[in-house]
């Protein structure tokens, strides 16, 4: 181990970034909050105010996956699709087998220039969440409670307001609605076998609801579905506490365009459409375990510098104010202050083993993991 990665795995690092994304976002949380006037007033300009903020907490994430632990991310797409990412809308379908494909997600989207403006359709009790769930929410993302007869109607309203978002957005699905386990493989698989369909060998039965809502919802203002596959070279599990650790992965993706056109809009050929959908990417799973790469010419597009650019802001800033309240601390010789200094230093610290702990597979959510009804999908 070299020297530079020996420092990154320092506890005290990964501290450092906990403190920076906490504060920062508290910080950016709070500027959102501030614009609630400007909705009165110009609502695409509080829209694009919030795309910036949101832009300055997400992409602090990017950074340390990009340029902390110099991940390398590479795009399978054909040359005549590639010109058209980031500037038209899309629905893009996502596999979730890792702890960070997310973060790969995400880096694709900065890379096209549509971080900030990315939506996806996440659970009710993630906008109660501070940072992260409450930055979305001012970024008007879709809210669900994963009971379709309530979701129904309030998921649709919620597509409907973006047909005038003023900036050009990725709508990113994960349609087997949890991260891939081996437990809810198999349960899932029990289900496809109930209703006579091919079985997946790399994903779960996607949930095919959620899938025609939003592309019924979506006519008329995405152009098309992005079909995206995402791998990890030699066999890598990667992780979250890797990254923070400044271990380096190649992640791999596979993405084809297919206009949102040629996508059925009644429910049950839509559901037909998804099932084959994934037994397409099922197959191309199945070609990168056997090739060790995608179908289709690489096509990557440049690390951008403006999430390095954020990140070392924030950083240099906050890390500059907490060395001189930790001078302040010390010169005032308060015990109760140091005190109190030292449990902030143990809370940022639980709260980054605790943010750590919930992207862990083992950790992931128990949806899937029972058996659902054959009419839940």
């Amino acid at each position: 181990m070299g020297l530079v990665q020996l420092l990154k795995s320092q506890f005290v690092f990964h501290l450092m970034i906990a403190y920076v994304f906490m504060v920062s976002g508290i910080i950016v949380n709070l500027l959102q909050l501030c614009t609630l006037p400007l909705w009165l007033v110009s609502k695409q300009l509080a829209r694009k105010v919030n795309v910036k903020l949101g832009y300055c907490i997400m992409s602090q994430m990017v950074a340390v996956l990009e340029w902390w632990s110099s991940t390398e991310c590479t795009l399978y797409t054909d040359p005549e699709s590639y010109p058209l990412f980031g500037k038209e809308n899309a629905i893009v379908v996502l596999n979730h087998n890792f702890e960070i494909d997310f973060l790969c997600d995400w880096t694709f989207c900065d890379r096209f220039g549509v971080l900030g403006s990315s939506k996806v359709l996440a659970k009710k009790e993630l906008a109660y969440v501070p940072i992260i769930g409450w930055m979305w929410y001012f970024l008007e993302i879709v809210f669900c409670k994963r009971k379709w007869e309530d979701d129904r109607k309030t998921v649709a309203e919620s597509l409907q307001n973006l047909h005038d978002y003023p900036e050009n957005f990725w709508f990113l699905l994960y349609c087997e609605g949890t991260r891939f386990t081996p437990k809810k493989h198999e349960i899932s698989m029990q289900v496809a076998e109930s209703k006579g369909l091919p079985k997946l060998k790399y994903h779960l039965l996607p949930r095919t609801k959620g899938f025609w809502v939003t592309a019924q919802n979506l006519r008329g203002n995405a152009a098309a579905v992005y079909d995206s596959t995402i791998n990890f070279r030699h066999n890598e599990t990667p992780t979250l506490l890797g990254l923070l650790n400044g271990k380096k992965y190649h992640a791999d993706m596979y993405v084809r365009r297919i206009p949102l056109d040629s996508v059925p809009e009644e429910e049950a050929e839509c559901a037909a459409w998804l099932h084959k959908l994934y037994q397409e990417k099922d197959s191309f799973q199945e070609h990168y375990a056997q090739t060790g790469r995608f179908p289709g010419p690489v096509n990557s597009p440049p690390r951008r510098l403006w999430s390095l650019i954020n990140w070392l802001f924030w950083s240099c800033l906050l890390v500059f104010l907490l060395f001189l309240l930790l001078a302040q601390l010390v010169s005032s010789g308060s015990i109760l202050t140091i005190a109190t200094a030292v449990a902030c230093c143990i809370a940022v610290s639980m709260g980054t083993r605790w943010m750590i702990g919930q992207t862990e597979i083992d950790r992931g959510s128990s949806y899937g993991n029972k058996q659902v009804s054959i009419n839940n999908n």
